[in-house]
């Protein structure tokens, strides 16, 4: 490890770059005046982490302002001075990278997970700008792991964690894995020094036994291929603790079915070597069936290529194989840093901002949701999940996290494609939107201009955040109005179990008082965030607590009663768009239940729903029943009935779905005839599918229909058709 600046200067002037050498002994001196006086835990002076830091960005073969701003890094964290400063001392490069490193730590936070949360908001914004931000960062956390024994258990467990949480991913998807598996290492030997520790020895037994195997292995495959006249470089190793202890603990395996204990890399010069090298490693050993992956010719989302097969060799013992030419060797090991270390000619900035265009999204994804546990969680799905590759009917690739279902996948095409989706097609068969893409599906999204846009329940079906955001955003800017009164029905029903009587004025001014808490200038911009789901009534209980114990006193006269106190607040009664009217906001839209499918004409009824809106339902609907007995919370039931007015402005305008189920005797002629009916009533159809039951056709019809008085008709119609024995409304 370098010790001073002229230890530095010296790794520089072995490296193939050229730095300011001036420019790098000036922001060292900087930094090493500014810290005097300052000691890291360990005892020894602080200048020693920076520049600890600059040697492992040097590493990485960055330019000259990266290797300042990680001298400089700490500098406006700890020692007083502004970014301002920075950028005028070593310019707007420099100054643009430390802040982009420096903490958020003037500003106060409501609690920890809130300053996370926001320091790694504002270290992603910034890493998509520059990505020598996160470059620098890891090295920064890498150093900070490397002398984690120095700190108390409790920090060494907490920097662990998020080392395993949120570094070790982010330096996978980045592609830099010689700087991810030491941070996995570290971090599992401080959060699980037991299991750690029985691996190590695990793989130090299993290696000390077969501690001849990789060099025979690699004489074997040295001899066939210096025969055959290539250029190689040949290395072999045993797999990393952590990558075992994962598989042990986490997939329940023993060392013995750990298939890629032992490993074989073999770097060649071209692309066509790679694929005739692996026939020369077929050819010398056994293959074992579904152990080969090609990941030159499909890429890993980190830009990670190679081929990989695992073998068996004449002593009995499966090992793998990874084949790469020298360029895919170092972004292997550095990523995308590789292309500030080796630079080539038909790399070009725009490719490398491409490669990393999920910083962006990223960020994009979550701009609308202040809960931390969910930012988090977004994190986890889409940065740090497993990846399953798809592809578009043209053959174009699409990377998505594990589990992802075709709603991610339209919406990673396009927002429009996923506002406008209507269904899915899963190599070549119509397929549910909730089922998980597996590696190798071909998707094709079915669209229709005349959709009414996303399902509010695709919120709960979807895994990626960028596909929730869009699905957010579309009711956040089209369904303000519903958010509005399910965000004020969710604050309604938070305050009612505090137990204490209050007033409408004073329900207002705690809305108001937690709104302007959070940043709100509108309390209806606070309802409206709920309502859509940006933010949830949990997170802000404790303010909206708080604000209730200030405003609200408890009555001087403890013998007034409750229902005397309070005053109940009636709305005023409004239309919808749908020819509804509720007691609600106006403008309000609702949604129909699907399970009984209300049409004009019948006596319906208004749930306010958590988080997805109004839905009416018919009054004598089984489900209505089955809420009641759930939710002893009857404020979420609300009078509703038709606009008898709307329909007849609009007449044939407004057209309902309707549900028809047809119980019928076989007969060639019997779906003929049902939609010859169906044409000559000028009756919509959407759907038809049949079933057999007890030696009868079952005809279910999605149909659209203007009230209950046209449905009849239609059922009479519908009733008359040959060998039809029943017609009745809904599915069983």
């Amino acid at each position: 490890m370098c010790t001073d600046i002229e230890a530095l200067v010296k790794l520089l002037g072995e490296t193939r770059n050229s730095y300011d050498i001036d420019k790098i002994r000036h922001a060292y001196e900087f930094a090493r005046d500014l810290h005097e006086g300052q000691y890291r835990v360990s005892g020894e002076p602080y200048i020693m982490h920076p520049l600890a830091v600059a040697e492992i960005v040097a590493s990485l073969g960055l330019d000259t302002d990266s290797i300042c701003a990680a001298l400089l890094h700490d500098t406006v964290e700890d020692c007083g001075i502004t970014v301002q400063n920075i950028s005028s001392e070593f310019g707007t490069e420099v100054g643009m990278l430390v802040d982009g490193l420096t903490k958020l730590v003037q500003i106060p936070f409501e609690d920890k997970e809130e300053e996370q949360m926001e320091n790694l908001r504002k270290m992603f914004l910034a890493m998509s700008k520059d990505v020598r931000v996160i470059f620098i960062k890891l090295c920064d956390r890498l150093h900070n792991m490397r002398t984690l024994s120095a700190k108390k258990d409790d920090k060494r467990r907490k920097t662990a964690l998020e080392t395993m949480q949120v570094y070790a991913p982010l330096a996978h998807r980045l592609g830099m894995q010689r700087i991810k598996q030491e941070l996995e290492n570290l971090a599992l030997s401080y959060l699980d020094p037991i299991g750690y520790a029985q691996v190590k020895g695990s793989i130090e037994k299993k290696y000390g036994q077969n501690r001849n195997f990789v060099s025979s292995i690699k004489e074997q495959i040295t001899s066939k291929l210096t025969e055959q006249g290539f250029n190689f470089q040949l290395d072999g190793r045993v797999k990393s603790v952590y990558s075992i202890y994962r598989k042990m603990f986490n997939q329940n395996k023993s060392l013995d079915e750990i298939y890629d204990f032992y490993a074989v890399r073999i770097i060649t010069q071209t692309e066509l070597e790679c694929y005739t090298v692996l026939g020369i490693i077929h050819d010398t050993f056994r293959s074992i069936p579904g152990r080969f992956k090609d990941y030159i010719s499909t890429p890993k989302p980190n830009m990670y290529q190679s081929l990989h097969t695992t073998v068996i060799g004449r002593e009995g013992i499966p090992f793998e194989v990874q084949i790469r030419t020298w360029q895919m060797h170092q972004i292997a090991e550095f990523g995308v840093a590789a292309h500030w270390k080796y630079k080539s000619g038909d790399r070009s900035k725009e490719e490398i901002d491409k490669k990393l265009g999920w910083i962006a999204k990223l960020i994009e994804s979550e701009d609308d949701t202040r809960d931390h546990e969910e930012f988090m969680q977004a994190l986890k799905v889409d940065i740090f999940h497993d990846e399953v590759f798809v592809f578009t009917p043209k053959g174009d690739v699409i990377n998505l996290p594990q589990d992802s279902t075709p709603i991610d996948f339209a919406y990673a095409i396009h927002t429009a494609v996923g506002n406008r989706m209507i269904g899915a097609k899963i190599n070549g068969m119509i397929a549910p939107i909730d089922r998980a893409l597996q590696n190798g599906d071909i998707v094709e999204i079915l669209t229709s201009s005349s959709s009414k846009g996303p399902s509010r329940d695709w919120l709960k079906i979807v895994k990626t955040g960028e596909a929730r955001n869009k699905i957010r955003q579309w009711f956040k800017k089209e369904k303000r109005a519903d958010n509005i009164i399910v965000g004020r029905g969710e604050f309604e029903r938070e305050v009612k179990h505090y137990g204490r009587a209050y007033t409408a004025e004073q329900f207002d001014e705690i809305c108001a008082n937690v709104a302007s808490r959070l940043g709100y200038h509108e309390t209806d911009d606070l309802f409206n965030m709920v309502g859509y789901g940006g933010m949830t009534i949990g997170k802000i209980a404790a303010k909206l607590k708080d604000e209730f114990d200030r405003v609200v006193r408890v009555p001087e006269s403890e013998q007034q009663s409750e229902m005397q106190v309070r005053t109940v607040l009636k709305p005023k009664k409004s239309s919808s768009k749908n020819g509804v009217i509720v007691d609600g906001v106006e403008g309000c839209e609702v949604k129909f239940a699907k399970c009984c499918n209300p049409l004009p004409g019948d006596r319906i009824l208004g749930y306010i729903t958590k988080g997805y809106g109004i839905s009416i339902h018919k009054v004598d609907c089984p489900n209505v029943e089955n809420l009641r007995s759930k939710d002893t919370d009857d404020s979420r039931f609300v009078t509703a009935f038709w606009n008898s007015e709307a329909f007849q402005n609009k007449n044939e305008g407004n057209m309902f779905d309707a549900y028809i189920q047809v119980f019928a005797e076989n007969d060639i002629m019997l779906l003929a005839n049902i939609t010859s009916a169906l044409a000559d009533m000028r009756v919509t159809l959407h759907q038809i599918n049949t079933q057999m039951k007890d030696e009868k056709f079952i005809i279910n019809l999605i149909i659209s229909c203007k009230n209950t008085d046209h449905f009849k008709s239609i059922m009479s119609r519908l009733s008359s058709i040959k060998n039809v024995t029943n017609v009745k409304r809904g599915f069983s």
